[in-house]
């Protein structure tokens, strides 16, 4: 199938993610019966093994529990308190089974480093993998709110003590905790059609796109990076956060599809900001920080004014768990802005919420998400699904226990930096060693590189005689090659999004050299003209 210029322009009409998924027909059967290679998505292809043996442990052993009480046939019972740690400990086999020695060392960690009550914590670790009951409390498991927490903290704060004064709201990934923050946002009377937001683009897709809706139709105030400046935010740009009239600051920090990490002179201009605008939200989602040394999240510099959104998607390959978290400080700018709404927006949401407590007025704005999630009527029966949480808890003992030199993140890291390294090697171009920069992502600017392998003339070449996604739709119709389309992220047009997630490592030389071999037919033509 080809793809004329008509085609090519309504293409531009769409999402980043939709132009993609356009694309993958025509490599799959491309012209060259080359391999398929699709790079445009940002699935990790590993996965961690210890924390998903110890989830298969704690089930088989929540079976054993349950038939305790009854056990006729497939039907077991219900599980009892008292004693079940010891009942716990008797069945792993530390000596002989490697994923015993973690559950081991893991009980040590819950009672020794955060000392809590063990046959309360592996109750609600036996119930909760088994999934028989509802989320109680209905926002997060009690023990396992104190442990996610703890691992927000060593690996996001970069040293800032806040585990013990964040509460935390787990959701069915990252995306659905952009989708319940933007709409309790509305809910609540924070955001209004009108208001002005600010962004740092480029930018995951969504946080483009969701302002726009009819559902919320914000202006944005576009706080852009680009390549010259290394994908970094610049000052200049932090500066204009402390206009009073922009009420949110959208962030993705480290970057997609920059991939790079705010570093400590764009952290303290975001405090210097927030001092002066201290009715700033910000709204800042982390999924990519543990693969940047030293990674410090927004939210420990401005943990007052912070939402922080986390997904265990990315570094523990979990993106079909939908394993996300939302994260707020007990005092926050969201609670506060509540309370000093006008008298008819409280009566308005006393209204909303009185279905589901007492007092309405002193209702959180965390407890709101929740209940909100569930269109209100049904916050008796909402949160995440057990099983889930308690995939998070063990994603993060997986760390705790470990500690610093975690060997499960270096190895992450090491990955991607790999795919990386080998795909500017094959483009010729010099890679960004910043320490900012996660490599989870890369972009890459093809008429920079036209410019670079035939100079000036050929890259206005390609900008003046060719739609934005010519070049990206001839890749995967003749190169069997699919990549994303910067332009959706809010990066300028030519710039192309590589994932250094999601295929075999030495895939990433045969990108770089199937994007070289079709600019060169690209200039052939130009030559021929």
């Amino acid at each position: 199938m080809k793809i004329d210029k008509q085609a090519e322009k309504r293409l531009e009409t769409l999402g980043a993610f939709e132009i993609s998924n356009e694309m993958l027909g025509l490599a799959r059967k491309n012209e060259k019966s080359n391999i398929f290679l699709n790079a445009g998505r940002g699935n990790p292809n590993w996965i961690n093994t210890q924390a998903r043996l110890a989830f298969a442990r704690l089930l088989a052993f929540g079976v054993a529990e349950s038939q305790r009480t009854i056990a006729q046939g497939t039907m077991a019972g219900y599980t009892e308190q008292a004693g079940i740690r010891e009942r716990f400990e008797a069945f792993l086999d530390p000596e002989n089974d490697p994923t015993d020695v973690f559950l081991t060392r893991a009980l040590a960690y819950l009672k020794e480093t955060l000392a809590l009550d063990l046959d309360e914590t592996v109750k609600e670790f036996v119930d909760g993998i088994i999934g028989n009951n509802y989320p109680v409390p209905n926002r997060v498991l009690k023990n396992s709110e104190t442990i996610i927490n703890r691992y927000l903290q060593e690996t996001l704060y970069n040293g800032v003590q806040l585990a013990d004064q964040t509460q935390l709201f787990p959701t069915e990934g990252g995306t659905a905790a952009i989708v319940y923050i933007f709409n309790s946002l509305k809910e609540n009377k924070l955001i209004k059609a009108g208001d002005k937001i600010a962004i740092n683009t480029p930018i995951f897709t969504p946080y483009l796109q969701i302002p726009e809706l009819n559902d919320y139709e914000m202006v944005e105030i576009d706080l852009r990076s680009s390549e010259e400046t290394g994908w970094e935010i610049t000052p200049q740009a932090i500066d204009k956060l402390q206009d009073p009239e922009i009420k949110a600051f959208f962030i993705v920090n480290p970057s997609n599809p920059g991939s790079k990490a705010f570093d400590e002179k764009a952290l303290q201009e975001i405090s210097k900001a927030v001092a002066k605008n201290p009715d700033l939200m910000v709204i800042t989602d982390d999924v990519y920080g543990t693969f940047v040394d030293g990674f410090q999240t927004v939210y420990s510099v401005v943990p007052h004014n912070t939402l922080l959104v986390y997904s265990y998607s990315k570094l523990f390959g979990a993106t079909g768990w939908r394993l996300g978290v939302i994260a707020i400080h007990r005092e926050n700018v969201f609670d506060r802005l509540i309370k000093n709404l006008d008298p008819a927006d409280q009566k308005a949401l006393a209204k909303r919420y009185d279905l589901v407590v007492l007092e309405p007025e002193k209702m959180k704005f965390i407890d709101r998400m929740v209940a909100d999630s569930r269109s209100i009527g049904l916050y008796h029966t909402s949160g995440l699904s057990t099983p889930q949480q308690l995939m998070e808890v063990l994603f993060s003992l997986t760390h705790l226990i470990a500690g610093d030199q975690d060997p499960y993140i270096a190895s992450s890291k090491e990955l991607v930096n790999t795919r990386y390294e080998d795909l500017y090697a094959s483009l010729a171009i010099t890679p960004d060693e910043s320490r900012e920069n996660a490599k989870y992502y890369a972009i890459i600017d093809i008429y920079r590189l036209a410019e670079k392998h035939y100079g000036p003339d050929f890259r206005k070449y390609l900008e003046y005689n060719f739609e934005q996604v010519d070049f990206l739709l001839k890749l995967a119709e003749k190169n069997g090659v699919v990549l994303m389309d910067g332009v959706g992220f809010g990066a300028a047009a030519g710039d192309l999004r590589v994932s250094e997630a999601n295929l075999p490592t030495e895939d990433y030389r045969l990108i770089g050299k199937q994007i070289l071999e079709l600019l060169q037919e690209y200039h052939k033509d130009y030559q021929a003209e």
